[in-house]
């Protein structure tokens, strides 16, 4: 699917929730190196210091990132072209990895209710047992999350 109709019908508020998924181009997997899961993982931080967003989980797989957030200010567009841009910036300056590293686009989902954020988290922190990469949730060293989930 284009990058365009992904973005039809987009629309982010200050103050929503969203379950966000981006893929790196081509689906490498850029982030099993731990160093590179660790560059994304900087950058995820980075827009929540800058107040874009307030994270309450995420999950760096191989070849892509599950992120639940809130969106504090800005766009979502905004924000996650603040998070590709910084982290390929990393990734390009400390272990050479060319861009563009990531789809033109992403995967964004509005929760509906306050309710729902511990069911969509422990959705995100899933990702890894599904895929194979773990067995227990709390084994996962790219997977974090606001409240404990086991």
């Amino acid at each position: 699917m284009s990058s365009r109709h992904l973005e039809r019908g987009r629309h982010s508020h200050i103050g929503g929730y969203y379950v966000l998924t981006t893929v790196v181009r081509h689906r490498r997997p850029v982030f099993e190196d731990p160093r590179c899961a660790t560059c994304l993982v900087d950058a995820l931080r980075y827009v929540e210091r800058m107040g874009l967003s307030r994270s309450f989980a995420w999950v760096v797989m191989p070849d892509h990132l599950h992120w639940l957030m809130q969106l504090r200010d800005g766009s979502l567009a905004r924000m996650m072209g603040t998070v590709k841009s910084r982290s390929s910036r990393l990734l390009g300056q400390q272990f050479g990895i060319q861009t563009p590293l990531w789809q033109p686009s992403y995967f964004d989902h509005a929760v509906r209710s306050e309710e729902a954020l511990r069911r969509h988290a422990l959705y995100i922190l899933g990702n890894p047992i599904r895929a194979g990469l773990t067995l227990h949730l709390d084994e996962y060293p790219f997977a974090w999350c606001r409240w404990p989930m086991r």
